[in-house]
């Protein structure tokens, strides 16, 4: 496969890329349904369209209408775009990232979160993947 390559993508395209990792496929009207402060129909299409052009979503034809799903795998997006991330707004630097997160969500992890860190930590340590 050739370079990555992280795209941006509008709240809209976000919302609607989660409704589909969600679902795992949807007609414009399942994601429309699903959407808050949902655009008419034709915009729902429009959008799903432009992911497509963006390589992001694919379709299939079911009779009359299309059944949209994910084009990357969510795995695939998630690494992407925390590469992008840590990039842009950490000089590539896995360590601020990391801290920052650890920062901003201290009051939120349990000990059991902690513990999990440190094992995942400790893994990756030993060459684990």
């Amino acid at each position: 496969m050739g370079k990555k390559t992280y795209l941006r993508l509008s709240n809209r395209e976000r919302q609607i890329m989660d409704i589909l990792y969600r679902r795992g496929k949807a007609t414009a009207a399942q994601v429309q349904a699903q959407l808050p402060n949902p655009p008419s129909y034709s915009a729902v299409r429009a959008t799903l369209r432009i992911l497509e052009d963006k390589g992001q979503v694919r379709h299939q034809r079911d009779g009359a209408r299309y059944v949209f799903q994910p084009a990357v795998a969510r795995d695939r997006a998630k690494r992407s775009a925390i590469q992008h991330l840590v990039k842009t707004f950490f000089d590539g630097s896995t360590e601020l990232a990391v801290a920052t997160l650890l920062d901003e969500s201290a009051s939120q992890l349990s000990e059991a979160d902690y513990e999990r860190l440190e094992r995942l930590i400790e893994e990756k340590r030993k060459g684990g993947r």
